[in-house]
């Protein structure tokens, strides 16, 4: 087996070299001619066969009917009664022994578990009490100053002439002319305010003492 092996590898390796020698050798000679190939031959036309025109199909002959023979009636077959099954017998009744009673098991009392030990009560120290901060008053805001009252000087009383309801016939010619009365001026500016300057209030607000740090206490170590 391993000789055949062998050949058959052989040979197909000198089939393969040889093939390709031979393209090779082919591709050579394509590439030396110089001009192309000549062209290919006209194919030949096909000539146009005569149609034949077939016979026809005879016509299929009409067959005659078969009329089957009626089936023969089966027998009736006779009912066959079967013989009634034998009665079992009666299987005597097995009574078993009964059952040996389980020994008693002695009751077996834990010990009792031992107490836990009482653990003293750990009193932690009172906490130190914060100090009590003291209040700041704010300084009372001073009062504004009462403004005196601008009192205007009061106006002269001119008593208006009275006139005569009924005035007496006058020639038309001489009408009297009547005496004008003259307003007084009122004034018209008013005396200036006196000038009170305003109180300054503080704009600073006094400063908050800082509370103290409190150090951290740690609890007794539990016994």
């Amino acid at each position: 087996m391993a000789f055949h092996k062998i050949f058959f590898l052989l040979f197909s390796v000198a089939m393969l070299s040889l093939s390709s020698v031979h393209m090779s050798q082919a591709a050579r000679h394509l590439l030396d001619t110089p001009a192309a190939p000549p062209p290919a031959l006209p194919v030949p036309t096909i000539p146009s066969l005569p149609k034949t025109t077939l016979p026809p199909l005879p016509s299929v002959p009409t067959l005659p009917k078969t009329t089957l023979p009626p089936l023969p009636s089966l027998p009736t077959q006779p009912k066959t009664t079967l013989p009634p099954l034998p009665s079992l017998p009666t299987q005597p009744k097995t009574t078993l022994p009964p059952l040996p009673s389980l020994p008693t098991q002695p009751k077996t009392t834990l010990p009792p578990l031992p107490s836990l030990p009482t653990q003293p009560k750990t009193t932690l120290p009172p906490l130190p009490s914060l100090p009590t901060q003291p209040k700041t008053t704010l300084p009372p805001l001073p009062s504004l100053p009462t403004q005196p009252k601008a009192t205007l000087p009061p106006l002269p009383s001119n008593p208006l002439p009275t006139r005569p309801t009924a005035l007496p016939p006058m020639p038309s010619s001489q009408i009297p002319s009547l005496p004008k009365s003259a307003m007084p001026t009122l004034p018209t500016t008013l005396p200036p305010l006196p000038a009170n300057p305003l109180p300054s209030f503080p704009t600073t607000i006094p400063s908050i003492p800082t509370i103290p740090s409190i150090p951290f206490l740690s609890p007794p170590p539990s016994n």
